[in-house]
């Protein structure tokens, strides 16, 4: 586990996207789709897994009293369908309660993949808890977790200042349908270690219902770093069972097995908690002309 420091440009960003999405829903109305399990759209019950299908275990570490691992999913055929992290059901209880104003504003628990993930464009998986959350007030400011699905090296994050020149690395567009459509960039929304920050404005946590999940994309150098589920402790312990369909790029920036969906699980028998991107379709960087 390692200790980011506060970054107040996180704050300004989503405050911003905040202001964004309440302009959007002026000038075009309330999103209006068939919504269940905490105001999503689209979503259903999570499928059971084919018995064909082989769980590959990767990293295990110390998360609040519990553990956190990751892991892949493979198919008969060796092709990766899922990529996720389980929690156990006491890894809920322990975490930071609390922040130092100047210091620590979240805990970031990392995990590497298992080697037979390399079909993925997943380098590895960070999990980010937030205690207090973040702003905008009355959105984003509850205790959540952010799950980073990196796609660059943790050496590669290490040189990602958002600070100075590198601040333009962070802010250059990865180009047209690199993000899915709708998406907008996050003014403000530079990171260290991250990069910028894609959001939707028409996810439900802006039209009127309570955030419980929402998805992230990250990006620098012109390119797309992370894919991002962001769900509250509280959602999570209701013990959700629940997939819901991604909204997709149209370019990828590298050859691999992407998600179509990702889902949100709880396991009874096993008390533990299971956050996936699922659904696999290989796709491949579109050569220039």
């Amino acid at each position: 586990m390692s200790l980011s420091t506060p970054h107040q440009s996180r704050v300004r960003r989503l405050g911003t996207l905040a202001v964004g999405a309440a302009l959007l829903f002026i000038q075009y109305g309330p999103v209006v789709a068939q919504t269940n399990h905490g105001g999503h759209a689209n979503v259903s019950v999570a499928a059971p897994v084919s018995n064909n299908d082989k769980t590959i275990l990767g990293e295990v570490v110390p998360f609040g009293n519990g553990t956190a691992r990751s892991w892949v999913r493979l198919s008969q055929q060796g092709n990766p369908t899922a990529v996720g992290v389980t929690l156990t059901e006491a890894a809920m209880q322990g975490l930071p309660a609390d922040i130092t104003p100047g210091m620590v504003w979240m805990a970031e628990y990392i995990m590497t993949l298992p080697d037979e993930a390399r079909m993925l464009p997943f380098n590895h998986i960070a999990v980010n808890w937030n205690p207090r959350g973040h702003m905008p007030s009355g959105v984003y400011n509850v205790p959540h977790f952010d799950f980073h699905f990196y796609m660059i090296s943790r050496d590669e994050r290490n040189k990602i200042t958002a600070r100075g020149d590198d601040l333009l690395k962070c802010r250059q567009s990865p180009g047209a349908g690199a993000v899915p459509e709708g998406y907008i960039f996050a003014p403000e929304s530079e990171e260290p270690g991250m990069g910028g920050h894609w959001a939707d404005p028409g996810s439900h946590e802006f039209h009127g219902k309570d955030f419980t999940s929402t998805f992230i994309f990250g990006s620098y150098n012109g390119k797309v770093i992370f894919w991002e589920p962001m769900i509250t402790k509280a959602y999570l312990e209701t013990k959700p069972n629940v997939t819901m369909p991604l909204k997709l790029p149209a370019q990828y920036a590298k050859d691999g097995y992407y998600p179509t969906s990702y889902s949100i699980r709880y396991d009874a028998k096993r008390r533990e908690y299971t956050i996936a991107l699922e659904e696999m379709k290989l796709r491949q960087v579109l050569a220039s002309k």
